[in-house]
């Protein structure tokens, strides 16, 4: 992974003594709140329901030992002793206290982190596949090119005071893990005649408006890449609406101009910034690549793996479903699931981000990865220890074999800790987990992604839930929407309202009568959720939800 260099660090050092000095000022009453808020926004500092919230960036996704166990230090020191993994791909702390957070900054900084551009009306955190470097369907990995998008776009001069936020994924893989469609800029790594470029989307987004991306450039060679994006962004930057913030993101400005124009003008302006580039780009990536060279993965008897699956029913449940093909055989990628029946969707303690960070240092060439389902990777392991694995993070509370299946929920922090909440999230997931626990009919269900938000702003991605549920506030009640269909793969679709919104008592029997109309009419055990409903549609599942509807109109 990416080290920092002399200039990494003094520009570090320099950011956090500005801002030190900044929160001295604040607390001294020589700034008001209102004065200091776009400051703290720079640095990743937010004003929340109950109290400030540091968002830190992890970049693509990517951690190591110390980078973790420094992850866990913040939160035993300076929080409650656990941390919040989001949808971005990073870490949130929801109880520091201001006069402390120039202190946790500086301890980031001493392995290379920072919380910098994780708010703002700037390019945020880069994300790319959880995946990346270990997967089996990857054509190359995509962290370098996300590592010099980092570099580009921190502290850019041009782009710190846009109309909006904006964020950009990357996948390597032709299996889309990144949700590169629901992305300002999705970049999703394809192959012309042997060599790899880039399909390059750009105007999705999700939100009051969800939107897919469209493609500008369906084949983008590598050297290119960077000019590009900085000339998308640059048009964006000149003609997205500032007059109404609900419209400046870049998918309105897609949608308002159209595709064909927008491109017009890209391409007007990409003559321009790749003879502004003169290959220096393409010099750092070279650079950069150095950084992340896999790892000398060892070869070794898979025996103890094999007779762990065949006598232990709790391990081999564990590797059906939270393992994935590496792209070396006797290798495997392990999902760490947050979401334990009954948990918090992507809260990790002290001790168990330890833990973590303890087992990718000793079985795991010391990488660990953040997915944006808010669970925790370790990329690569090899075969004969993945029963040692297993049996540590179950004595953590982190062997729960669920992912992919209803229980491993997508959940915004919602009206729990947020201040632009209308209704919770977190009671909700955990509710309907420890429902289909206590039923034991999660495999049985098979994959069914459920992803909640508990605002419009749809951090919880649930536009793209195969089930998604949209807390809003109804009259002082909390009223939650449901959607069907969504899909956040590379055949990117936003979710079909199934009608009016149920209440929080209501919800979890709602979703019951979903499940059972599937398990009802899927066409087989191995038809999954979304499939079966691209095949039967809608219609079953509304009357389901609501049978008085059925019987008036008969």
């Amino acid at each position: 992974m990416y080290s920092y260099s002399e200039f990494d660090t003094a520009f570090l050092a320099q950011r956090n003594a500005q801002f030190r000095a900044q929160v001295e000022r604040r607390i001294s009453g020589a700034l008001t709140e209102d004065e200091f808020k776009p400051l703290r926004l720079m640095n990743g500092l937010y004003l929340q329901l109950h109290a400030y919230m540091l968002r830190v960036a992890i970049p693509y996704g990517t951690l190591n030992s110390a980078k973790m166990r420094k992850l866990a230090d913040l939160a035993e020191r300076w929080d409650k002793g656990y941390g919040h993994f989001t949808t971005r791909q990073n870490i949130q702390y929801n109880w520091p206290e201001l006069k402390d957070v120039p202190d946790m900054l500086d301890a980031l900084a001493e392995v290379g982190m920072h919380a910098i551009q994780t708010s703002g009306n700037t390019i945020r955190n880069v994300t790319a596949d959880h995946f990346a470097g270990a997967a089996a369907d990857e054509i190359a990995d995509p962290r370098p090119v996300a590592e010099l998008l980092r570099q580009w776009s921190t502290d850019h001069p041009e782009f710190q005071f846009m109309p909006r936020k904006f964020k950009i994924a990357i996948t390597g893989s032709p299996n889309d893990r990144a949700v590169t469609k629901a992305h300002d800029i999705g970049l999703r790594m394809v192959e012309h005649d042997g060599t790899p470029g880039f399909e390059v989307i750009v105007g999705g987004g999700l939100g009051r408006t969800p939107m897919i991306g469209k493609v500008i450039n369906d084949f983008l060679p590598q050297a290119d890449l960077l000019p590009y994006l900085e000339a998308i962004v640059s048009v964006w930057n000149q003609i997205g609406r500032r007059d109404n913030k609900y419209k400046a993101r870049i998918k309105i400005t897609v949608h308002e101009h159209g595709i064909d124009e927008i491109r017009r003008l890209v391409e007007a302006r990409f003559e321009q910034t790749r003879k502004a580039f003169t290959g220096v780009d393409q010099q750092m990536l070279h650079e950069i690549e150095a950084h992340f060279a896999a790892p000398a993965f060892r070869d070794g008897d898979t025996a103890a793996y094999d007779h762990a699956r065949q006598h232990y029913p709790a391990f081999r449940s564990w590797s059906d479903t939270n393992l994935t093909a590496h792209k070396h055989p006797d290798h495997a990628i392990v999902t760490i699931s947050l979401k334990a029946h009954g948990a918090t969707p992507g809260d990790a303690s002290a001790a168990q981000m330890r833990l973590i960070a303890g087992l990718a240092e000793r079985y795991g060439y010391d990488e660990i990865r953040i997915s944006h389902e808010q669970n925790v990777i370790l990329p690569h392991v090899h075969k004969a220890d993945l029963p040692s694995i297993y049996s540590a993070l179950r004595a953590e509370g982190l062997g729960t074999a669920n992912v992919g299946l209803i229980s491993d929920i997508i959940a915004c922090p919602g009206m729990d800790y947020c201040a632009l909440a209308t209704a919770r999230s977190i009671p909700v997931a955990q509710e309907i987990a420890t429902a289909f626990d206590d039923l034991k009919r999660e495999h049985d269900i098979g994959k069914l992604k459920i992803k909640i938000s508990g605002c419009i702003n749809a951090c919880g991605h649930h536009h793209v839930g195969h089930i998604g549920i949209l807390g809003l506030d109804r009259a002082g009640v909390e009223n939650y929407q449901i959607t069907l269909g969504g899909d956040h793969t590379e055949a990117a679709k936003v979710g079909d309202r199934v009608g009016p919104g149920f209440s929080a008592d209501e919800i979890v029997p709602a979703v019951e009568r979903i499940v059972d109309t599937y398990l009802d009419l899927r066409s087989d055990a191995e038809e999954a959720f979304i499939d079966t409903y691209k095949r039967i549609g809608l219609a079953p599942f509304k009357a389901a939800l609501y049978p008085e509807t059925r019987v008036a109109a008969e």
